[in-house]
């Protein structure tokens, strides 16, 4: 397929749109449909693709989301580089609603979500750093002249769902390492390091998880409000960090497949 877009958003709960003056295209795969239609647009110069990741309509639930379809669409229509904002709950005090985490590790606990490529053949691809450093640095920098005082780091979580998570559940990650809880993180973030995507993640924290000193019980309306006051934020500093993104690729990212006989080829 010709090359449509460089870079692409996968916009979470609350983030249905990103885009103005974009183009809508749809993409058959082998796995089916994607979430919905993809938008493109031009940002600083850049063609960059949005995907709602839960489908504009939020219809697809966590556990439900084609993650692969949704990947293996940005690679056929050329995205190489992938910004995924999401919403996350707090497993750290310091880490309460409104704040913007920017990842460096993944703890999955998801349960019965296919998360692979390659059913066939031996394809082992290194996961260590599961999000690109380049894209780290830039959101880093960027959230920071914005003043939204990023937090460098941490490890999310991804847990199931639908359901939030028991009292008992939350101490735990905290325990293990968790800074923040998620649960469409996995298996997105590998599936596009088997297509050897860059992938990069936002996190804004919309509630203390259940465990938290303090904390409440999770609702459904406290994430939604939370994200919603926070939208023009994320939508300012996700537009500012697309039009700074670095046209090369210098990562591990982009190499994650070589010397790897793959049992297919990628679009």
């Amino acid at each position: 397929m010709q090359t449509q877009a460089e870079l692409a958003v996968i916009g979470g709960s609350g983030l249905y749109a990103l885009l103005d003056n974009a183009v809508e295209h749809r993409v058959e795969t082998p796995y089916g449909e994607p979430s919905d239609a993809i938008t493109i647009a031009d940002v600083g110069g850049r063609r960059v693709a949005f995907l709602p990741r839960h489908g504009r309509d939020h219809r697809y639930p966590p556990h439900r989301i084609p993650y692969r379809a949704n990947m293996w669409t940005l690679r056929a229509l050329g995205v190489r580089q992938v910004l995924a904002p999401c919403a996350v709950g707090g497993l750290r005090p310091e880490l309460g609603p409104g704040a913007f985490v920017v990842p460096d590790q993944l703890i999955d606990r998801t349960s019965g979500r296919t998360q692979t490529y390659y059913d066939k053949g031996a394809v082992h691809v290194s996961f260590a750093d599961p999000y690109c450093p380049v894209g780290r640095s830039v959101l880093l920098k960027v959230a920071s002249e914005q003043g939204l005082q990023p937090h460098d780091g941490g490890a999310v979580v991804v847990v199931e769902g639908p359901r939030f998570s028991t009292r008992a559940e939350s101490r735990w990650f905290t325990a293990i390492g968790g800074a923040v809880v998620n649960m469409t993180g996995h298996p997105e973030a590998v599936l596009a390091r088997e297509l050897a995507l860059c992938y990069t993640s936002i996190a804004l924290v919309t509630d203390h998880d259940a465990g938290v000193e303090g904390g409440e019980s999770v609702t459904q309306e406290e994430v939604f409000r939370v994200f919603g006051e926070n939208t023009s934020r994320l939508r300012t500093l996700l537009l500012a960090a697309l039009a700074g993104w670095p046209a090369d690729r210098e990562c591990a990212c982009a190499r994650s497949l070589d010397g790897i006989t793959l049992p297919f080829e990628l679009p």
